[in-house]
């Protein structure tokens, strides 16, 4: 079926051969190149073809034999195919980001986009919006006539897009603006991926705007390149099926519940269950910090421990593909949510008062396991995704219950 990669200057962790390999059978790997290395790589190179990534995505065009019209208006690269007279080159992130705002119906026509940042990536945006019959699109930079101190002036926007890195691992938790500045704005896309939910998406979620994040359209921009590389047509479906599934398979299990609910037990099994790695969070913060939990909230205060949880739940949170069992507080923090929420699905495992145990949780023996409940009972509820009972079953029924959901 032919041999292709990803080639870039510094490629790190990539989802590409991944989706590669849902898309079709052929090899596909990862390259990196230095930038004196591309020219005799392209000239030398036994592949079939290739997805292109920064730095090169411009860099390949003098190497190509023919660009195709999207390539010519957007002047970038990301996908080339060999044929027998050279190089073919494409832009799939253009289709990739139509398929973005299609998918969860969306449609530009008759309005006016805002677009933050100007790179490569950018214009690949405003031409996909262009041709979707956008009335008006305005890229906001930060020393652009239209940047982000004169935001007030496209407060009319029905739709913004941020095509730039902010908020993106390992630096989350962070947005190039507030929607605050667009108090008319329907819809919100973000092409950052990792985290899944970056704040900019997870603020247009508690708006209740249409919104997607960039996984879609890395999805489906290799959907067209394996297309291309094929030579024949792949059900769109398959689209959202490996979209599932890499949310699955990198989304992190986040238990909650209260102290002695079980959570770090159904992590355990949990873990045997799906080889992922479990941390608890209690245990987390004791190797970060030197002391348990319980003896910083006795020796310096609960308000001591708080802060230093949320620090440990933000390291935590932002990697992929955990199991993270939760201490039973976390949810008192408003600013727990978020960070857990960016990259997770949240489980909220109730167990009856009753069957709380009070021995070594300092917290749980000021208060009654019935006072605690009730004043925690609606937080757990809203940070949850999924409430699970774990009362009546084993440990293992209660995982597999997860995993279910998970499926």
């Amino acid at each position: 079926m032919g041999k292709f990669a990803l080639i870039g200057e510094k490629l790190g962790h990539s989802f590409s051969p991944q989706i590669h390999s849902m898309l079709s059978d052929y090899e596909y790997t990862l390259k990196e190149l230095a930038p004196d290395e591309l020219e005799s790589f392209l000239k030398t190179t036994e592949l079939d073809g290739m997805n292109v990534t920064i730095p090169y995505k411009k860099a390949v065009l003098p190497y190509c034999a023919h660009v195709d019209e999207a390539v010519g208006r957007i002047g970038s690269a990301n996908t080339l195919v060999k044929r027998e007279d050279g190089w073919y080159a494409y832009n799939t992130d253009y289709c990739g980001f139509i398929y973005m705002l299609t998918s969860c119906g969306y449609s530009p026509e008759g309005k006016k986009a805002v677009v933050l940042g100007n790179g490569g990536a950018s214009v690949a945006v405003v031409t996909a919006l262009e041709d979707m019959g956008a009335a008006e699109i305005v890229v906001i930079s930060r020393k652009a006539e239209n940047n982000y101190g004169n935001l007030h002036l496209h407060a009319d926007a029905d739709v913004v897009v941020n095509a730039t890195p902010v908020g993106m691992y390992p630096k989350t938790g962070v947005a190039a603006v507030s929607l605050d500045a667009f108090p008319k704005c329907r819809a919100v896309f973000d092409l950052i991926y990792n985290p899944s939910r970056t704040k900019l998406i997870l603020d247009a979620e508690a708006r209740g705007l249409i919104c997607r994040s960039g996984l879609s359209m890395l999805v489906a921009q290799a959907h067209a390149a394996a297309e291309y590389f094929t030579g024949s047509s792949i059900d769109k479906g398959r689209i959202e099926d490996i979209l599932h599934t890499l949310e699955r398979e990198t989304g992190n299990i986040i238990l909650i519940g209260m102290p002695g609910c079980g959570k770090s037990s159904v992590g355990e099994a949990l873990a045997a269950l799906t080889g992922r790695s479990l941390v608890d969070a209690d245990e987390e913060f004791c190797r970060t910090y030197g002391i348990s939990a319980g003896d910083m909230i006795r020796s310096q205060g609960e308000e001591a421990f708080r802060q230093g949880e949320t620090k440990v739940l933000s390291a935590l949170a932002a990697r992929s593909g955990l199991i993270i069992a939760t201490g039973g507080g976390c949810v008192t923090r408003e600013e727990n949510y978020p960070l857990l929420h960016q990259n997770g699905f949240i489980f909220y495992l109730k167990r009856s008062v009753e069957k709380l145990p009070t021995k070594d949780r300092p917290l749980s023996q000021q208060k009654s396991p019935a006072a605690l409940y009730e004043a925690r009972k609606a937080l757990y509820e809203g940070f949850a995704d999924y409430v699970i009972d774990n009362d009546s079953g084993s440990v293992e029924d209660t995982a597999h219950a997860i995993m279910e959901i998970m499926k």
